[in-house]
């Protein structure tokens, strides 16, 4: 078990929180929340004892084994790759090597055979002779193949480095496991691997995750921080979300009797309580859940920003002919022959097995870069917004938010502009920052307003959820749900694409796959998994 006593944390006059005190107790998931800046990073590396606390403690039971997530790609470039996962395992890695240091040696020792002797009891209690063939099996259900294992960390790209860590992060069976991000950069074939082991793991896991299918797959619990403070919650992420959004309806009808409150209460708790469906969560949820009061629950102080996409006009039925669309680079072909019609109100999730190949067509189709060969038309009624994934070039001006925007704008009056600016949550001063200086969540913010102005009845979203909080991709993916126009998408993120994708287009070496259906359909479909065996050979799919 971890727990906190009355921690702390402070910079100068600014507190982050103050007055922590929690329990992560074994068999539950955490998932750590809160806005960008709110510190939850910060308070989960308290919690690994990577910085300190302005003041009170962290507590672990005595003997217990605490791993952490990793975030340093480089770290470990000059060691094999299985050797990185067990070296997880700080002890075991340590024992390993002084064992095989000694019988390395050409002048073996009595001494030497006493002292390997007890290296081999240790070994053996540490379950040692498992390691390699535990960590080979993390490494496979994260789609790092056989292949990988003896090359050393720094052949590896950045996205199967991340796979790697985790993997070294679940070695071992540790009793408390921190997880800062584990599902970025992973397919989402590794994100349900990742799910289904967190599910049967019986220890003490802590997580941050913007991923909100997953949060509500894996967790148990929420630690919320807001208002300086660190507040638990039963449920997950969507029970925290919707008691929540209770809790503040409810302070506002300060006329409604304290009982039609609780039976209010009663009646949300109820609908949660029997939509429990994973198996370990279900019994000690709903027990917790009948247990709460209206004290329990309070309203979130986090804002969030109001994202409406409105056309100037309807799309007429000719909307986008693509035909026989090729382009290569220096490394290979990247789009195929592609050929295919996209139909007004289409709500496409472009997935396939390369991020750069799903750039490189909206880019074609933004008129941002250009095809080899093969040519699409846009239809005479549309008008094209997009959301590109870099937006640098956008932000190198030392102009204030306001002119910024309006550089974007046809109106130009400064109220105008202001009132997008406000909905995306930069108000009063926040609309005068130097838009050089924004953080990448502000930046895509700003991107969104801009896409607003234009009145497009077709927009183009290259990974719009990067950078963004929860509540952020909240409200873009339930104004996507809203917009009456087409849109061209694609995300890492669960949750966004089946709620929002009526259709899936994946690109595959030979063309595409093209479904009408959701992402989770998309994701069950028997003769899909088999031409994807067939295509990558049994390779981890990175959506």
């Amino acid at each position: 078990m971890i727990s906190t006593s009355s921690i702390a944390l402070r910079f100068g006059k600014r507190t982050l929180f103050e007055d922590v005190n929690l329990k992560f107790t074994p068999g539950n998931c955490y998932g750590i929340i809160g806005a960008n800046g709110s510190g939850k990073s910060t308070f989960m590396k308290i919690l690994s004892g990577e910085i300190e606390q302005s003041s009170g403690q962290v507590i672990i039971t005595p003997g217990e084994r605490l791993t952490t997530l990793k975030q340093n790609q480089f770290e470990y470039d000059e060691f094999q790759v299985i050797k990185t996962v067990i070296m997880g395992h700080p002890k075991l890695y340590a024992v390993m090597q002084a064992r095989d240091a000694i019988y390395a040696k050409e002048d073996f020792t009595e001494e030497d055979g006493i002292k390997a002797s007890e290296l081999e009891g240790e070994f053996a209690e540490m379950f040692g002779w498992e390691a390699e063939s535990e960590a080979a099996e993390l490494l496979s259900g994260l789609g790092i193949e056989d292949e990988y294992h003896e090359k050393l960390m720094k052949d590896l790209t950045g996205n199967e480095k991340v796979k790697v860590l985790l993997a070294q992060a679940l070695f071992g069976n540790p009793d408390i496991l921190l997880l800062d991000e584990p599902t970025n950069h992973l397919d989402i074939i590794s994100i349900g691997w990742l799910e289904d082991f967190l599910e049967k793991f019986k220890n003490t896991v802590i997580v941050i995750s913007h991923d909100r299918h997953f949060l509500n797959q894996v967790c148990t619990h929420i630690a919320d921080i807001d208002y300086g403070k660190v507040q638990m919650y039963t449920g997950n992420y969507d029970f925290w979300l919707e008691s929540s959004q209770l809790a503040m309806k409810q302070a506002k009808d300060s006329n409604k009797k304290i009982e039609a409150k609780r039976a209010e209460l009663q009646e949300f708790i109820f609908r949660f309580s029997a939509n429990a469906s994973k198996s370990k969560q279900a019994t000690s949820r709903k027990k917790q859940l009948e247990n709460l009061t209206l004290e329990d629950i309070k309203p979130s102080s986090r804002k969030m920003p109001y994202i409406s996409f409105k056309s100037d006009r309807e799309a007429g039925n000719n909307l986008l002919e693509i035909e026989n669309l090729t382009k290569s680079n220096s490394e290979g072909i990247l789009l195929n022959d592609l050929t295919f019609r996209v139909e007004t109100g289409d709500k496409i999730a472009f997935v396939g097995p390369n991020d750069v190949l799903k750039t490189t067509l909206f880019n074609i189709l933004a008129r941002e870069d250009k095809a080899d060969s093969g040519e699409f038309i846009w239809g005479a009624t549309t008008k094209v917004a997009y959301f590109p994934k870099e937006n640098d070039d956008y932000f190198n001006v030392d102009i204030n938010l306001i002119d910024w925007l309006r550089q974007y704008s046809v109106e130009k009056e400064e109220t105008y502009i202001r009132g997008f600016l406000g909905r995306m949550l930069f108000s009063g001063e926040e609309s005068l920052k130097k838009a050089s200086v924004l953080s990448g969540g502000e930046r895509v913010r700003c991107m969104l307003a801009k896409m607003m102005l234009t009145g497009a009845n077709v927009l183009i979203l290259d990974g719009p959820t990067n950078h963004l909080d929860l509540e952020a991709i909240s409200a873009l993916n339930n104004g996507l749900i809203d917009f009456p126009g087409t849109v061209l998408f694609s995300s890492h993120d669960h949750q966004f694409m089946h709620t929002i994708a009526n259709r899936i287009i994946e690109i595959i070496p030979s063309g595409i796959i093209d479904k009408k259906m959701t992402f989770d359909e998309y994701l069950q479909d028997a003769e899909i998994n088999k031409i994807h065996m067939n295509v990558y050979h049994k390779a981890a799919i990175n959506f």
